[in-house]
């Protein structure tokens, strides 16, 4: 462990990582307040926790791995407090019933020039590989082939509930890939 106390500095630590760690949160909490909170966290449970980080590791990473953890547990709380678990934003976009809502049928859709529309079908396409097949299967079948809850149902052997929930998850985890990615310029 003596070997490492240079690298494993803590005092360094805000001086060389805390302008990279404040902007992951901030990109991922959209409050100031909440991703300061979430870069202290991250800090505190690095310095407790000390003694876990690998012999020939890398103390960027190391910190990023923890706050990425902190940011999604705040994400988590933040998720359970809200009344009804979801994002506002995605309110506007579906209806009670799950389907597209008129308001985001009316918009215009996203005008991407020819390059960033293959940036973006690319990332579309890793985030759907990344889904569970269950949710991928219900979200193709739905929006891209346009085949009814019904057939859906039948298809896959699962309830309307059911096909509801699934439907909502892989929107709701699609959207964060892509949100993701795209900020990340991950194509």
């Amino acid at each position: 462990m003596q070997e490492q106390l240079p690298k494993l500095d803590p005092s360094k630590w805000v001086s060389e990582h805390g302008e990279t760690l404040y902007a992951y949160a901030l990109s991922r909490l959209k409050n100031a307040d909440s991703a300061e909170d979430a870069v202290q966290e991250s800090l505190l449970g690095a310095l407790r926790n000390i003694s876990l980080f690998p012999p020939q590791g890398d103390i960027g990473p190391w910190l990023m791995g923890i706050l990425k953890k902190k940011v999604v547990d705040r994400q988590r709380r933040g998720a359970r407090a809200s009344s009804d678990g979801t994002d506002p934003s995605l309110d506007k976009l579906f209806d009670e019933k799950g389907n597209w809502s008129d308001a985001a049928r009316a918009a215009d859709p996203l005008r991407l020039d020819s390059l960033e529309q293959a940036e973006f079908m690319e990332i579309f396409r890793r985030c759907l590989k990344g889904l569970p097949q269950n949710q991928a299967a219900v979200f193709v079948g739905r929006e891209i082939n346009e085949q009814t809850s019904d057939d859906l149902c039948k298809k896959l052997g699962v309830s309307s509930t059911n096909l509801w929930v699934l439907m909502h998850r892989a929107r709701l985890r699609l959207a964060e890939c892509i949100r993701a990615r795209w900020v990340m310029g991950d194509a």
